[in-house]
């Protein structure tokens, strides 16, 4: 697949000469210039250092509100009071800086001088100015801080550090596992990308890593391009991060931004530019169809929440890179063809025709009712309707290949089936749904967490309302999990989607008069609400942004932190469909007993 990358479509100007006398020679007219120049600039700050300070007032009156109570000497005996300084232009990796001091102010003071010589006779433009303050700290030897990074999760080793007791050499943590300076197969820093970062900001690259280290944690404050400062929480799951309350208005928020940034992944071909790893800014070299199309089917929901002609336009190029790939059998069956691998995989079936349901439903004609019935057919073909077992993956000669690949698939083509009985009313469809979750009871899919699952039992028993062991089913599905999924430390995106799908579920059972006494309703709203503020760790907002080598690129979409901050379509897609949901039953949630503003 081609990628393409956005030029910045920014050029350099033409150098200005100034004119002068021509009875001067080279060397006076230069000196001359100088001190014109001099003179007209005398006294004036800079644009850049005038937005700074402004910037820097308004962080000020934050953190001194009240006064900080921060203990004595919390960034550590030599070092006193420690503050940090991120400035960022958007376009490339934060500028830290960082200063000491006696007393908070001392150490402001110097900090703000610092930021100031760093701005001036540049032209680097502070649209995001971050703060933090150095609150709590201890000093541990070198095996000591391997062994905790070791025993951390990838990325999530959530400390600034200070490599001598003078914070000379000191980075916040968001430098840390922004640049892979956290070595966390081996433990410790990795010395290589500590020097390479270093060097790459204009620091003095250290001659050996020390024997003690400096822990520390920070309270911090972003000043945003609209000179608006959010405070950022100071420890937890959540460190680093603004605090906001996720409502309805917040969720439709979300889902635009990060749909926004899907639509800028759309290439001429229809095609997506499929992901990247924004540490250093580069593209996974893969593609997968099946993600395509459940990327496409993210992009009509937003479509539906707000129509707009350009949208569409991408979303009929999607439309048509995807059915590029359906190839047909001599039976007249369509599949969904995965070029690169030479395969057919069941899943890829399901969601095109997910996808493409949902874009009839929201554009009111039956332009591929055709194409999704030859694509159920396909599917029933990888169908035992006596056992409900589906067989995943064929090659693309149409022979077997592989029976199991992912239990994913087995949700998937039973949520397509579901979709075509609405589509065209024939029970072929339901049938054959009805055999599958048939085998989703019997084999105890509950154990696989799956939303998948929750999505197809969600659209079956819009069709089949009075069978109570699909709603057991369906709502044991979230209850038998609510307790690891409540408590799951990274944001895990699907979860949202599950617990989205299987409300749906409970609130038709109850409609329809279902005995529900069982579900734990409660602690069911309490993690829906848990997890919808959980994923916003997975958020890039200019506070995790900054300290990537693009920001930019991947500013206001969903990534994977466990996996080196990852970016991915399907990601961003994921998150897109549980925060859609969160958003279109906001208000039955707030009724059945979540919160008003949700988290």
């Amino acid at each position: 697949m081609s990628k393409r990358k956005k030029k910045s479509g920014k050029s350099t100007p033409p150098k200005r000469r100034i004119g002068l006398p021509f009875l001067l020679g080279g060397a006076g007219a230069l000196l001359i210039a100088a001190i014109c120049l001099l003179a007209i600039f005398r006294g004036r700050t800079a644009p850049n250092v005038a937005i700074c300070r402004e910037k820097l007032a308004l962080l000020e009156a934050e953190v001194f509100r009240d006064g900080t109570d921060l203990g004595k000497s919390p960034a550590g005996g030599q070092a006193g009071y420690a503050v940090f300084l991120s400035l960022s232009n958007t376009e490339e990796r934060a500028s830290v800086l960082c200063a000491t001091g006696a007393s908070l102010r001392s150490a402001w003071d110097a900090v703000g001088e610092k930021a100031e010589a760093f701005l001036d006779g540049g032209n680097y433009d502070p649209v995001w100015v971050k703060a933090d303050i150095v609150y709590t700290s201890r000093i541990l030897d070198a095996a000591e801080l391997n062994k905790e990074v070791l025993r951390a999760r990838s990325e999530f080793f959530r400390y600034g550090i200070a490599l001598d007791a003078r914070y000379e050499t000191a980075l916040l943590e968001a430098e840390l596992n922004g640049a892979k300076i956290y070595d966390y197969e081996n433990g410790g820093l990795d010395f290589s990308y500590l020097n390479t970062y270093l060097k790459k900001a204009g620091r003095t690259p250290v001659e050996r890593l020390p024997d003690a280290y400096t822990l520390f944690q920070c309270k911090g404050w972003l000043c945003d391009e609209n000179s608006a400062v959010w405070a950022l929480n100071a420890d937890g799951l959540d460190y680093g991060r603004r605090s906001v309350t996720v409502d309805a208005d917040y969720a439709k928020e979300l889902i635009m931004n990060a749909s926004a940034f899907l639509e800028d992944q759309v290439q001429e071909d229809g095609s997506f530019i499929y992901g990247m790893y924004p540490r250093f800014d580069n593209d996974i070299d893969n593609y997968n169809i099946v993600r395509h199309a459940s990327t496409l089917w993210s992009l009509v929901c937003r479509y539906r929440l707000a129509p707009d002609g350009e949208l569409a336009e991408k979303i009929e190029r999607a439309i048509g890179f995807m059915l590029d790939y359906a190839v047909y059998d001599s039976q007249g069956r369509a599949y969904i063809y995965e070029e690169r691998s030479d395969e057919i995989k069941l899943g890829g079936c399901g969601v095109a025709v997910v996808a493409l349901t949902e874009y009839m439903d929201v554009f009111q004609n039956e332009n591929y009712r055709d194409v999704c019935r030859a694509l159920g057919r396909g599917i029933l073909s990888m169908l035992d309707q006596d056992s409900g077992e589906y067989y995943h993956v064929l090659n693309g000669d149409f022979t077997r290949k592989e029976e199991y690949r992912i239990v994913y698939y087995d949700g998937e083509a039973t949520f397509a089936l579901c979709r075509l009985y609405s589509l065209t009313g024939e029970p072929i469809w339901l049938e054959a749904a009805k055999s599958a979750v048939a085998h989703f009871i019997e084999a105890d899919y509950t154990r696989h967490k799956d939303h998948w699952v929750a999505y197809s039992m969600n659209e079956i028993t819009k069709h089949i309302t009075d069978n109570e062991e699909y709603y057991a089913f369906a709502l044991a599905n979230a209850q038998k999990n609510l307790q690891v999924i409540y408590e799951r430390d990274t944001t895990y995106h699907t979860y949202l989607e599950m617990l989205m799908a299987t409300f749906e579920v409970y609130d038709r059972a109850v409609e329809h008069g279902i005995a529900v006494d069982d579900f734990d309703l409660r602690m069911f709203l309490e993690t829906i609400s848990t997890r919808a503020n959980r994923q916003l760790n997975g958020y890039f907002y200019p506070e995790y942004a900054m300290y990537m080598k693009n920001p930019k690129r991947i500013l206001n979409t969903f990534m994977v932190r466990h996996d080196g901050y990852r970016v991915r379509i399907d990601d961003v897609q994921h998150n897109i469909g549980g925060y859609y949901l969160f958003f279109k039953n906001y208000e039955k949630l707030v009724s059945y007993g979540l919160p008003e503003g949700g988290t």
